[in-house]
């Protein structure tokens, strides 16, 4: 006989999707390291709208979680306990993978340059976008929060899912270079897109030992960007 009861939560929402996660959020709480898989959904209300909220009504979800997946959660090795902006980001990026729709497991882990989200999972694809345009507009805007939360003391957010980030930083690596043979050529300075204090990083290191130019960064966060100047 198990030892451990079914686990619920209930919560609400303006859709039922952001019910659903709500509810499973309130899980997770319970039950670090459930297998979101196991659980199962039941939709109390739908909710309304309303007009120019006259009869707003929030969607109503209750999550189940069975007894013997709370025991297989249990038995599972704990996961390092999240706290302050690293829980932060890990919950905003499990909020946004939920609404797109995405099915993917949400890690968070503190490196020394920067926290760092891995979504894995096979839909991740969806996540990334193309040519890397959604998850860079995800990372940009968890910077943004991070900044308004957190101002100067804030620690950068990287954004990572089916190793994007390294072929991100080859990316970054190639690009310096040419800008660099540009300046070169030209003796004028060129202006990069705005990065990441992780991803100025890469280029100043890249452009670190090139002869006949220099990098800065300029501007201010979340905006900060490269400049590459002649020597």
């Amino acid at each position: 006989m198990s030892e451990l009861a079914d686990l619920t939560a209930e919560a609400t929402g303006e859709t039922v999707g952001e019910a659903k996660w709500a509810a499973l959020r309130e899980l997770e709480r319970q039950c670090p390291g459930l297998d979101k898989a196991a659980v199962l959904f039941e939709v109390v209300a739908e909710g309304e709208r309303g007009i120019l909220g006259v009869g707003y009504e929030p969607a109503r979800v209750v999550a189940h979680l069975p007894a013997e997946a709370a025991e297989a959660a249990a038995a599972a090795e704990p996961a390092t306990e999240e706290t302050g902006q690293t829980a932060e980001a890990r919950s905003l990026v499990a909020q946004i993978v939920e609404t797109l729709g995405v099915d993917a497991d949400v890690v968070a882990r503190e490196e020394p340059d920067a926290i760092v989200v891995t979504c894995s999972g096979p839909d991740v694809g969806l996540l990334i976008g193309r040519h890397g345009q959604t998850i860079d507009a995800i990372q940009y805007l968890l910077n943004v929060i991070a900044y308004r939360a957190h101002g100067e003391e804030k620690r950068d957010v990287v954004v990572d899912a089916a190793g994007y980030r390294a072929r991100r930083q080859a990316t970054l690596e190639t690009l310096a270079d040419r800008v660099a043979d540009r300046v070169r050529e030209s003796g004028e300075p060129e202006e990069l897109e705005p990065m990441t204090a992780v991803e100025r990083k890469i280029v100043h290191l890249r452009l670190k030992e090139v002869s006949g130019v220099g990098t800065t960064s300029e501007g201010t966060e979340p905006n900060r960007y490269v400049v590459v100047l002649p020597e």
